[in-house]
């Protein structure tokens, strides 16, 4: 039966290491500040929104949040991102997605000036990860690095396999993988005779968005498998994109959901936001 990596225990920890380091920034009389864009109203958001404020409040971190109407023009965003590449006391930039569909996300994130851009999404911040730059990593993937780190889960020489290419998750991986030399295998929706690839893999990540898509026969026996998915099911309940319980049977280490890969996420935005303001005093 396979070990759960605990990602709410984890996250835990980093947290209060995170304390103690702005602990000693105020010392110096330098606060870490974090500003969070949300335009509408979309109801998930809202939860992520208040967890990230939540965790900043725990750490220590000041928090600023801006709402913004559904109506907003991509002139005013703009206008806004603009104003906090400015300020001094504003150290990290996140701009909540989705944001509707009249706005231009890719124009937004361009718009973050890098040293401020937490989530890693800027193209500067992307192509310093490509080229082994030091940069800031979008949280997700970071998170489930970080995760491999601290359970002492060898990388080096591994047969990694993602399944998902988004933006968020799937690229930045391949990079951070890469530069951990694993040897790197990305899945998708054109992807032929899946099950033959994700069975030769030591460490399987899957961010697909389908529950349940990968099974038990679709899995090395001893492989390290990551869920990175997060779906509900009919009756409401929060469910991965690895079926759990059979999965479990075969893999050495396997996350669950909730309580996996989605904290470390946090955990590692405020992380970001530390590194910032260390970097912008």
């Amino acid at each position: 039966m396979a070990e759960i990596i605990n990602g709410k225990e984890l996250a835990k920890s980093i947290r209060l290491e995170l304390k103690e380091e702005v602990e000693k920034l105020n010392e110096k009389g330098i606060f870490p500040k974090l500003a969070v864009i949300m335009v509408g109203n979309d109801k998930a958001s809202k939860v992520y929104v208040r967890n990230k404020s939540k965790a900043c409040e725990e750490i220590g971190i000041w928090y600023e949040e801006i709402l913004l109407d559904e109506t907003t023009t991509m002139e005013k965003l703009l206008e806004i991102i603009e104003n906090l590449n400015i300020r001094k006391d504003i150290h990290g930039i996140l701009l909540q997605s989705p944001i509707p569909k009249h706005l231009d996300i890719s124009k937004a994130f361009n718009k973050i000036c890098p040293e401020k851009d937490v989530d890693g999404f800027n193209p500067i911040n992307v192509g310093k990860l490509v080229i082994g730059e030091d940069s800031f990593v979008s949280c997700t993937p970071y998170g489930v690095i970080k995760m491999l780190e601290r359970y002492n889960i060898e990388i080096e020489g591994k047969n990694a396999v993602i399944i998902g290419r988004s933006n968020i998750v799937g690229k930045p991986l391949i990079q951070c993988l890469l530069k951990k030399n694993a040897t790197v295998t990305v899945c998708h929706s054109k992807t032929k005779n899946i099950a033959d690839i994700t069975k030769k893999a030591d460490i399987l990540i899957v961010a697909l968005g389908k529950a349940k898509f990968v099974t038990k026969d679709m899995v090395k026996a001893g492989a390290v498998v990551i869920d990175v998915g997060i779906n509900r099911n009919e009756l409401g309940k929060l469910e991965g994109d690895v079926d759990f319980e059979e999965v479990a049977k075969v893999a050495s280490y396997i996350t669950p959901v909730p309580g996996g890969v989605g904290p470390m996420t946090i955990a590692m935005l405020m992380n970001n936001v530390v590194k910032a303001c260390k970097y912008q005093n």
